[in-house]
């Protein structure tokens, strides 16, 4: 899956340490569901187990490159669900890539997939209400708020609400 701008391919045990900087970036863990870091064991024998068969694992996690080939981020279809047909979309770009147009087009290359290859007929992603890049990027790919979730997401002292933004693709 490539665009000119990016793209997607499988998560290598080469990724290694790229998932363990971003999986341990603590400024993340107030979007994601996990507020502790990971061990590179833990990592490694997560990437040693993974099948990259959305079926069996109901997650693909993917390695996002640019153009020139460096590792940009990670983007995820998880909460794989094969009989209502969605999954959730995570996605992260590394801190200094942002802002150059890499998240947009991993989500269309997301969308792609999602509905080509894997048939599904919507993906939502759950959102911070204060994280204005992010709503505005789902937004201008027509996005749609279906939920206001109260309290939904702890950073470790407070709980913050979060949006969830669904997109039917079929």
């Amino acid at each position: 899956m490539s665009t000119s701008i990016i793209t997607l391919r499988a998560i290598e045990p080469e990724d290694l340490d790229l998932l363990y900087r971003i999986e341990n970036d603590d400024e993340l863990w107030g979007v994601g569901v996990t507020n502790v870091p990971y061990s590179r064991y833990v990592l490694h024998s997560f990437l040693s187990e993974t099948t990259s068969d959305i079926y069996t694992d109901k997650q693909v996690r993917l390695v996002i490159e640019n153009e020139e080939n460096k590792v940009v981020g990670l983007a995820d279809l998880m909460s794989f669900d094969p009989k209502n047909c969605r999954a959730e979309l995570g996605l992260v770009v590394m801190r200094e890539y942002r802002h150059q147009g890499y998240a947009r087009e991993a989500v269309l290359k997301l969308q792609e997939y999602a509905l080509n290859t894997l048939h599904l007929h919507q993906i939502y992603a759950v959102i911070p209400v204060d994280n204005e890049n992010s709503l505005q990027l789902f937004r201008r790919l027509n996005y749609q708020i279906s939920a206001h979730l109260k309290d939904w997401l702890f950073d470790g002292i407070r709980y913050h609400d979060a949006l969830v933004m669904q997109h039917v693709l079929a």
